[in-house]
């Protein structure tokens, strides 16, 4: 395995939990979000999370693996600073 496709797959991880996590925390300061819709959007972003770490680890071009690691980079930067 390359090793740039682990760190890439390290970094993404990171990155998808964070935003998971911010996205959870949306859905429940939504108005009326009851606890079932936070498990959905949770499951739903994992579930993305773990299929775009596999495709990075295993089969995407660098140029698409590192696309992808950097737009979720971007969104967590995005997302923290407006708050």
């Amino acid at each position: 395995m390359d090793t740039w496709r682990v760190i890439a797959t390290a970094l993404l991880a990171v990155a998808g939990v964070v935003l998971v996590l911010l996205t959870m925390a949306r859905t429940r300061d939504r108005r009326g979000a009851t606890g079932g819709q936070v498990a959905v959007s949770g499951a739903i972003g994992a579930t993305v999370l773990v299929v775009l770490c596999v495709l990075t680890l295993t089969v995407l071009a660098p140029v698409a693996a590192w696309a992808v690691t950097g737009v979720a980079v971007l969104a967590v930067g995005v997302m923290l600073v407006a708050g």
